[in-house]
């Protein structure tokens, strides 16, 4: 028997503790940057292991290390941790103990299948060639995150390449997804505020505006899109939220508009920014109105790195079989592993997890996401395949 296939049966055999790790988490899920019996329990967890361990890594986050017995590469695996401020509607025996909070994005199955993988692989740590980081990170979910403080706080000290996984309730079970180069988005926040005079709503020529000024820029905005932005290149701009006044009669002060930026290319979100800066000022100032702007930067674009992606599609290959792994298009959703990827080669993908029998599952971030479990083991084998790979 190989010795891969030594790890995967042990991770066939250790599948229900998994499962019983994430149903654990998924009970009791903690919110961004508010992580302190999730990291407590990811430490002890590894320390029952006799793994070495590092707490309170960037602030919350977790390091263990598994030294193998072999010299060989130092690669490290991530699994975030964090919640979101979400009610948990599932009727399941599994659901959120905590109101208001839910591991609605999967994050408890991503730290399940770490944890897994972590038990499989120092089992047979003697056998194993070179090293094994586990970056166990908190608040994925909410900007600034987690992964800056962990790189600046040393959790890729020493680390030759980092692979990163996201359970997708929406993506076929049995397959790996992913892509060279871009894979997902970054994104920018966006507030216009823009300040007019009030008045009473019969007589608006005694005052000015700035809803009528506001709803010409947000018109105005797509113009960014279908006239600055190479059609080639993925272009998002969205206003989400428009406030404005409180009653039917009356002109405001100021109206407030929130939106998104998302794109992957820098030169181009650097020129979306601006182009938003330079429309709602010269808008606003046409319609008699002053016009703040704040663009907030967030995550930036995930950029996999392709000799990276090219050993997981190989690893997945060799492993499981033509025809699992998939390439797909870029997303536009954000992701903070794109940070470790700007440090050191990696590549980061996606797991089918779509609930088996379900034809239409329940997007992530909605109240009554889920996802199979069963992907949980198929990550830490992907984890593992791709580790033995990467050793050779």
């Amino acid at each position: 028997m190989t010795l891969q296939q030594q790890i995967f049966d042990y991770i066939d055999k250790i599948s229900n503790e998994i499962t019983d790790i994430r149903r654990h988490l998924h009970m009791h899920p903690e919110l961004s940057h508010q992580e302190v019996e999730t990291p407590d329990f990811i430490a002890k967890y590894l320390e029952g292991l006799n793994i070495p361990v590092r707490r309170g890594v960037g602030g919350r986050g977790v390091v263990g290390r598994i030294e193998g017995g072999k010299p060989g590469k130092t690669i490290a695996f991530r699994a975030d941790f964090d919640a979101l401020p979400i009610q948990d509607a599932k009727d399941v025996a599994y659901k959120s103990t905590v109101p208001g909070v839910m591991h609605a994005c999967g994050h408890d199955g991503h730290t399940a299948a770490l944890l897994g993988f972590a038990k499989v692989m120092n089992e047979v740590k003697d056998e194993l060639p070179g090293t094994i980081v586990l970056i166990h990170q908190f608040g994925e979910e909410l900007s600034p995150g987690g992964a800056r403080a962990m790189i600046e706080d040393g959790c890729l000290e020493g680390v030759d390449e980092i692979y990163g996984a996201h359970l997708q309730s929406q993506m076929e079970v049995g397959h790996v997804y992913g892509r060279d180069g871009y894979l997902q988005a970054a994104e920018d926040t966006v507030k216009i505020t823009v300040n007019g005079s009030g008045t009473h709503g019969a007589e608006p020529h005694t005052g000015t505006d700035p809803i009528l000024a506001a709803s010409h820029i947000m018109v105005a905005l797509q113009s960014i899109v279908s006239r600055n932005a190479d059609p080639l290149k993925e272009l998002v701009v969205s206003i989400g939220k428009f406030h404005a006044g409180d009653a039917d009669n009356v002109i405001p002060e100021k109206a407030v508009m929130e939106g998104t930026i998302r794109v992957f290319d820098e030169n181009l979100r650097s020129l979306a920014g601006q182009r938003i800066k330079d429309l709602a000022a010269g808008v606003g100032k046409g319609l008699g109105c002053t016009v703040d702007v704040e663009i907030g930067k967030g995550y930036d674009s995930l950029w996999n790195h392709p000799e990276q992606m090219e050993l997981v599609r190989r690893a997945v290959g060799n492993s499981f079989g033509d025809g699992v792994y998939q390439d797909i298009a870029p997303i536009m959703p954000v992701e903070d592993f794109s940070y470790y990827l700007q440090q050191v080669p990696g590549a980061f993908f996606f797991v089918g997890a779509k609930p088996v029998g379900v034809e239409n599952p329940f997007p992530h971030h909605h109240e009554k996401f889920d996802f199979h479990e069963p992907a949980m083991a198929m990550t830490a084998k992907v984890f593992a395949a791709a580790y033995l790979e990467s050793q050779n």
